[in-house]
This record gives structure tokens, C-alpha cells and sequence, in this order.
């Protein structure tokens, strides 16, 4: 069985002097614990972007019937991938409190950021024993991207952890956190079968959650244990564990987990978008990447060196091969890049060297909260930023909350672009669905009747027919006024939106 690395030992030995700016800790405690007052500040006003109405559609749904929620954005009854054991948990939360599902999602919100805490400071600690690394390792993963901002769900930078807080990947990823940290418990000290058993649940949860992360917890887990090569007696266990684990993703009833394999063909062009601007996106984590080519020397079966391969070897393959929704296991390459220069500074290795890297981790995180200074914005508006952090802010999208006391539950909405995003939040259904929806077999029809009906050419019978198909009760749309006489503007919203009601 592998030893616990040398960072991890707490016994007998004195720890090395720290370099100046991690003495004692509290200048990493003290920064580490602002991130966190500034991400519950965010949650308080849970500023609106990417995937949020989707995921308050999902609560809303699962509120109404925790049984047959039907498909979350439109009016069909099909399975869902945003059907996952957190999101059912929360829509229990909503049925059972009656609570909003804004409140609903803030209260996720903060269980997703704890949970990410403590699971980083769990893993963290089967890495070192320094009581500065949680902290620092904290800020390492929030703050050692680029000088380019990136928001994705599932990537924590802290703009992107700002937006996404509330997402079921910040769940997933402080799950996959602590999954770490349990298995490299187990493979260092004898476990029951109760503990690998339990090992393969969890894992088959963080994927059902969010399989994107999944797959960056997958890649971990691998890494972890090919770095320990356990001994034969162990490998039972571990089958039995992913067994477990395929049985569970087998037997969820939301949707079939296996038939996303062959379900996200329509994705590739959207993480295009995660190969552009890579240098500028990352570049700061070329320090951490220096940082696993010295622990590689020194160990050829580190398992931080082991985790970047992996992530890395997937991201490039994604690449070359065009599937480019394989990019999403980038953060298998970063995380373990923004770690391991940590543990460098931390380490055992000669004082200047540590100095070294301490200085020029201090530097690259300086540089990263000046990039993503604009999450201030957030707390205090954009008003209130100087001009030079202005720059770095991301406008939210505006809600359509003025929407409410016209739709109700359950009526379809004619909208297209980003209020299809938006509307499913407050309950009602859309013709086409604002996200993609790997099991609605019609999509591509709905998508060309919204195109057709917003057609100007359109005559107005087909667009009537449209309607009836789909049992549209309300039309919203700000690009140019609909002069339709079976219409009847109801509301104005910003941006020149307009609520139109259809009259029968």
C-alpha cells in the first residue's frame, strides 16, 4: 500500500518556516474568508445568467409533481437530464415549504458553496498538513485562471462561481471533493465494504447531478487510484464500488443516464467556444502546470501529476476529434495544476526555492482578482465601480417577473432566443425549449414553427394553426410591434418587451 505523501504526515517533525505572506496562515484564512462574505452577498441578490431559469423550472416542475414533473421547459411529457436527486431534493424543499423557488434556489445556493468548502478543505488535507493550505488552495482554485474571463458552469473561477453558484455543478463539484478525499482515505487505511459501497453511490450521484462534473470526479478517482496501487486484496472492493455505482445510474427513473452518450451530438458547437482565447482564459495556471512537472520528477505516480494527464489527455482529444463538449473536463486539468503549486509553497524543499514559488503564486493571484474584480459588481451594482473594474463586469439578464400576474402555471408562452431561457422560471411553458433537451424528439419542429410564426412572411392563418398546435395562451416579443388583430398587448417589460394575449 502507498504511503501518505510527506505534505500529509503531521507526526514528529517540525513543518518548515512558511514563506512571509502564509505566515501562520491568516493572511490566506483572512482572504479565503472575504471570498466567501463577498459569494453569500452574490447569493442575496442572485444575479441571473446562463442556466438559471432552466434550473428554476426544473424545482417548479418537481414542486407541482415529484412523481411525473413531464419535460421542464415545454408542454410534453418526456424525461429530463436536469432531473437529478439535488434538484428532486429542492423541489421536495419547495413542495414541503411552500417557499419560492428564487428562496429555494438561494438556499441551494448556500448549501452548494459550503459543501464545495469543506469538501476542498477535506481533499486538501490528504495532501498537506499545513494548516495555511485549505485556504490557500481555496483561493488558488477561484482566482489562478487568466486574464479572460470565463463563465461555465462547472468551472470555478470566481466570476463563474459568482453566476453559478446556485447550479447543480457547484453541488456536483463539492461532492466530487469529497469523494476525493473519502477515497484516498480508504486506500491508505484499511475500509469496510460499507465504506467502498457508499464510495460508489456518491460517485453515481455526482454524475446524475451534473455528468460533466462527473466526469472531472471520474477522472480524479481514476488518478487517485493508480497513484496508490492498492494491493490485490483492495480490488474487490473497488469493483464492488463502481458496480454499486453503475447500478444506481442504471436505476434512476428521471432518464436514462446511459442514453446521453448518444444524446449530445448537438452540443459540440456550443463548447466551441471553451477552445477560444485558451491562452488568455488560462495562462495563469501554467504556474501550477510547472508546479506538477516538478512533483511528476519527484513522484512518477503523484496523483495530482496523474489527474492533470488524464484532464488534459481528454480536453485535447476533444479537440482533435471535434467533440468539443469533451472540453468540459477541463477543470481535471486545472484543479490539480492550482493545487499542486500550493503544496509547493507549503512543502519541504529548500526555503528560497518555496519563496520562489510563493512570490510568484502571490503575484498570479493578484492578477486574477484584478480580472475578476468586476464580481463586485454584483454586491454593489455596476454604478459603483470605478471605470477600471467596471470593465471586468458581467450584466446580468433582467427577469420577467412583470410576466406574473398575467401567465400562470402551466401556460405556453411564444417567445424565442433568450426569453425562452427565462419564462419556464416562473412556470409557464414555451413552444421551443430555451436549452437543449436530449430527449424531446420533436425539437427541431418546434424550433422551425417559432421561426416560421416570427417570420414576417408568414400569412395569418398558418401562424393561428401554429398556435392551436401548441396551445399557446400568451406571445412575447420586443423586436418589432405584432400587428395581429388576434393579439391583445397586455404588458411592457424592459428592453421593449412586449406581453401579447392571444385572443381565441
Amino acid at each position: 500500500m502507498r504511503a501518505a505523501p510527506p505534505e500529509a504526515r503531521p507526526a514528529g517533525r517540525a513543518a518548515p518556516r512558511p514563506p512571509v505572506f502564509v505566515k501562520r496562515s491568516a493572511a490566506p484564512r483572512t482572504a479565503a474568508a472575504l471570498l466567501v462574505v463577498l459569494l453569500l452577498l452574490v447569493i442575496v441578490r442572485l444575479p441571473w445568467a446562463g442556466d438559471l431559469g432552466m434550473h428554476a423550472a426544473t424545482v417548479e416542475r418537481l414542486r407541482h409533481s415529484l412523481l411525473h414533473p413531464g419535460n421542464p421547459l415545454v408542454d410534453t411529457d418526456t424525461p429530463s437530464p436536469y432531473y437529478s436527486p439535488w434538484m428532486l431534493l429542492l423541489g421536495c424543499v419547495a413542495r414541503w415549504s411552500g417557499w419560492s423557488v428564487f428562496v429555494v434556489l438561494r438556499l441551494a445556493a448556500c448549501a452548494g458553496l459550503a459543501l464545495l468548502a469543506t469538501g476542498v478543505r477535506r481533499y486538501v488535507r490528504t495532501l498537506s498538513a499545513h494548516p495555511a493550505a485549505p485556504a490557500l488552495a481555496a483561493l488558488s482554485l477561484v482566482l489562478l485562471w487568466g486574464t479572460a474571463l470565463i463563465n461555465w458552469s462547472g468551472f470555478v473561477s470566481l466570476n463563474s462561481l459568482a453566476l453559478t453558484v446556485s447550479y447543480p455543478s457547484v453541488f456536483a463539484l463539492g461532492l466530487a471533493f469529497h469523494h476525493w478525499a473519502w477515497l484516498t482515505r480508504a486506500l491508505r487505511a484499511p475500509a469496510g465494504w460499507e465504506v467502498w459501497l457508499g464510495l460508489g453511490a456518491l460517485w453515481a450521484v455526482i454524475l446524475l447531478c451534473h455528468q460533466f462534473t462527473g466526469i472531472v470526479a471520474t477522472l480524479g478517482a481514476l488518478a487517485t487510484v493508480i497513484a496508490a496501487r492498492p494491493p490485490r486484496a483492495q480490488w474487490p472492493r473497488i469493483a464492488a464500488s463502481a458496480g454499486l455505482g453503475l447500478l444506481v445510474l442504471w436505476l434512476w427513473p428521471y432518464y436514462d443516464f446511459f442514453a446521453l452518450f448518444s444524446a449530445g451530438r448537438d452540443l459540440e458547437g456550443v463548447h466551441r467556444a471553451l477552445y477560444t482565447d485558451f491562452a488568455g482564459r488560462y495562462w495563469l495556471a501554467l504556474l501550477g502546470v510547472a508546479a506538477l512537472v516538478v512533483r511528476w520528477r519527484r513522484d512518477r505516480r503523484d496523483p495530482l501529476a496523474l489527474f492533470f494527464a488524464l484532464g488534459a489527455l481528454v480536453c485535447t482529444a476533444g479537440f482533435v476529434s471535434g467533440h468539443y463538449s469533451w472540453g468540459r473536463a477541463l477543470p481535471a486539468a486545472l484543479v490539480p495544476a492550482q493545487l499542486a503549486v500550493v503544496l509547493e509553497v507549503l512543502g519541504r524543499g529548500r526555503r528560497a526555492v518555496r519563496t520562489g514559488w510563493a512570490w510568484a503564486l502571490a503575484g498570479a493571484l493578484a492578477l486574477g482578482a484584478w480580472t475578476q474584480a468586476g464580481v463586485l459588481g454584483y454586491v454593489v451594482g455596476r454604478a459603483a465601480l470605478p471605470g477600471a473594474l467596471a470593465v471586468h463586469y458581467t450584466e446580468p439578464w433582467a427577469g420577467y417577473h412583470w410576466i406574473t400576474p398575467y401567465v400562470r402555471y402551466g401556460d405556453v408562452v411564444m417567445a424565442r432566443d433568450v426569453p425562452s431561457q427565462l419564462i419556464p422560471a416562473y412556470g409557464a411553458y414555451t413552444v421551443v425549449p430555451g436549452y437543449p433537451e436530449f430527449f424531446l424528439p420533436d425539437e427541431a419542429r418546434r424550433e422551425h414553427a417559432v421561426q416560421r410564426y416570427f417570420a414576417r412572411s408568414t400569412p395569418r392563418g398558418a401562424r393561428r394553426d401554429i398556435l392551436r398546435m401548441y396551445r399557446v395562451r400568451w406571445v412575447v416579443d420586443g423586436r418589432e410591434p405584432l400587428r395581429d388583430p388576434g393579439l391583445r398587448p397586455v404588458a411592457h417589460g424592459p428592453g421593449g418587451q412586449v406581453l401579447y394575449a392571444v385572443v381565441p
